[in-house]
């Protein structure tokens, strides 16, 4: 399952979608709207995409991760428009036989996803909002 949303995450559902028999492991990363950023309140975040080439994109991060792993399934759910703090902006769930594989998959993805596809997040504050470029961060981590 790829795909881009404008509601809530159905997190059981992208959990669900790479439920295997053969799967020793399921690994899920759950990004969620945290109430600070660089010491300021953060209100709610918003994203846009380009939705075609985030889609076109996503696809080829799960591409990459099942060349580099042996993987069962993976799903990849990302939200647009408002998410409110505490609620998911991304999810991502891998499957393989083993949890190596799960783990280190997963976390490729969520920062390939970052680092590659046309999502964009912007940050509302008490006192205005800012666009944040999740490449550059990615960059410092």
């Amino acid at each position: 399952m790829i795909n881009i949303v404008q509601h809530s995450i159905n997190i059981q559902e992208v959990i669900a979608s790479v439920s295997d028999a053969g799967a020793g492991g399921i690994d899920v990363f759950i990004g969620t709207t945290r109430d600070n950023a660089k010491g300021k309140r953060v209100l709610w975040l918003e994203y846009e995409a380009y939705e075609p080439m985030a889609l076109k994109t996503m696809q080829q991060i799960v591409d990459e991760a099942n060349g580099q792993w042996k993987l069962k399934k993976v799903s990849a759910v990302h939200r647009i428009g408002r998410v409110d703090i505490g609620e998911a902006s991304v999810v991502i769930a891998v499957s393989s036989a083993h949890r190596k594989e799960a783990f280190e998959a997963c976390r490729f993805l969520i920062d390939r996803l970052k680092q590659i596809v046309p999502i964009w997040k912007k940050e509302f504050f008490e006192d205005g909002s800012v666009w944040v470029d999740s490449r550059i961060n990615n960059l410092k981590e």
